[in-house]
């Protein structure tokens, strides 16, 4: 798409919500249901697109992945939007009464949305979705890595929407600059960290509020008290869904000296019973391109260079020696074996980036102390998970470390929570959606105050004197 027509997209929206400025219930509604539709008749449509996207990556991991995600946060917005619309009475100061106030929650106008490739359909979606549950109008850029869900996309839309409602702009990444440079009421941002610095200062241009859902190291802390077992299940699927292509997979494991060989078998056997085989798993999804396929051997290569013990897991059936040999050669193409890393330092690689793939490095610690120090001294993680028993270790590690978002004995589901805001902190993002707090973040709060005709506002007007004095001695007095 040229910059002309971007334009033209861009005026038809912003025309279109300065035109309407009220959106009402019901128009609100329809345009949900419009959605709801598009995923009941097309979704098997889109799900093939995103096979054809990453090579293999089964329609039922992108059932479990996207769509449900998507469907329950169509139903809370359609059950609960009328609630979220009320003007909010707030309660009034003696010194103003008899006045009355509230809030009005109103569309913010016109919100742009750039999703990542990792889950197509969810993340370009549920932000969509919450802003026009908010009254706004939308344009998503969706990523250029995923052309064949991106078209999809782009043609259902069109179908269901007129484009000063809701359209999708195709292209590459500089038109993903020149759509972050438009003149947003708010602008979505899912992506790495790097890109989102990039995409703040381009919306800083025009003062547009932003939203960045980034990534970053999330770490998952095992204590003492914990049964491995059910831990490394729990971490496995978190780590292995979509190959670990999630911006809140567990990044690196924080593990009690001494439990590293018990780790590993436990890992071994989750990994077998999740995914009996890999090569040839439609679960198992495939690593989006060669390209960065190449980052994830690199960074492999590179800390066995350094030292590390790089522990492969291959298909059940298979020994340790076969897997490695299939992990290593081109056999596998894309679909990369889980590996578990012993030995991680921080001069590695994979210990100073987002890793977004099938490696977990394995750090050992003896000190609880020591790991809130050290997780304290580096960026804010987008999610912490932590595994064990006792209630006050747990407690202690929440409130003693800062994280987007924490799952306590499991991986991942506090992003399921409708009812729990999704967001970053730092370096991993800010602000935050999902449920009521995703629309009040696509909502101007315009505060309303309703002066009545017996004010007492004329008791502070000048010219000052005792009378004033008296009247604040008496309000310090009552306040």
């Amino acid at each position: 798409m040229n910059p002309p027509d971007l334009h033209r997209l861009f005026e038809a929206q912003h025309y279109a919500s300065r035109f309407q400025v009220e959106v009402p219930l019901l128009v609100r509604r329809e345009r949900l249901l419009r959605i709801r539709k598009m995923l009941d008749e097309h979704g098997a449509v889109l799900a093939a697109a995103v096979q054809a996207d990453f090579g293999m990556r089964s329609p039922r991991l992108t059932e479990v992945a996207d769509f449900l995600v998507l469907r329950n946060l169509l139903n809370q917005c359609l059950r609960k939007l009328a609630r979220w619309m009320r003007p909010q009475r707030v309660r009034t100061p003696l010194y103003l009464l008899p006045a009355r106030a509230r809030i009005e929650r109103q569309p913010l106008g016109v919100v742009g949305v750039i999703s990542p490739w990792n889950y197509p359909v969810q993340l370009a979606l549920a932000p969509a979705i919450t802003a026009l549950a908010a009254g706004n109008r939308v344009m998503l850029k969706p990523s250029e890595l995923t052309p064949h869900t991106s078209a999809q996309l782009a043609a259902l839309v069109e179908q269901f929407f007129s484009p000063d409602e809701f359209c999708v702009v195709q292209g590459d990444a500089s038109v993903a600059t020149q759509f972050s440079g438009l003149p947003f009421d708010h602008l979505v941002f899912t992506g790495s960290t790097a890109v989102g610095r990039r995409v703040a200062q381009a919306a800083a241009v025009h003062l547009t509020p932003t939203t960045l859902e980034l990534g970053g190291k999330s770490p998952c802390l095992i204590d003492e008290n914990c049964d491995l077992d059910d831990a490394a299940l729990k971490i496995a699927h978190g780590k292995l869904l979509n190959a670990g292509q999630t911006c809140v997979a567990p990044d690196y494991l924080l593990l009690p000296r001494g439990r590293e060989q018990a780790f590993a078998q436990a890992y071994r056997n989750a990994v077998a019973r999740l995914y009996p085989t890999i090569v040839g798993n439609p679960d198992y999804a495939s690593i989006l391109t060669k390209r960065h396929l190449a980052r994830l051997r690199q960074m492999l290569r590179q800390a066995q260079s350094l030292g590390a013990r790089i522990d492969v897991m291959g298909p059940a059936q298979a020994q340790p020696g076969e897997a490695a040999a299939s992990f290593w050669s081109d056999a596998a193409e894309r679909q990369m074996p889980p590996a578990l890393v012993f030995g991680a330092t921080s001069e590695m690689q994979l210990m100073q980036e987002e890793i977004f793939g099938p490696i977990l490095p394995v750090i050992t610690y003896e000190r609880l102390d020591d790991v809130v120090a050290a997780l304290n001294a580096g960026p804010r993680p987008l999610a912490l998970y932590w595994f064990g028993s006792d209630e006050n270790v747990r407690d202690g590690i929440l409130r003693r470390t800062v994280s987007g978002g924490v799952t306590v004995n499991d991986t991942l589901m506090h992003i399921a929570h409708d009812n729990l805001p999704f967001g970053g902190v730092g370096d991993s993002g800010w602000g935050a959606y999902h449920g009521e707090q995703g629309f009040l973040r696509f909502s101007h709060q315009k505060s309303v105050l309703l002066q009545s005709r017996w004010s007492l506002g004329a008791l502070f007007y000048p010219p000052y004197g005792p009378r004033l004095d008296r009247l604040m001695g008496l309000l310090r007095r009552w306040s």
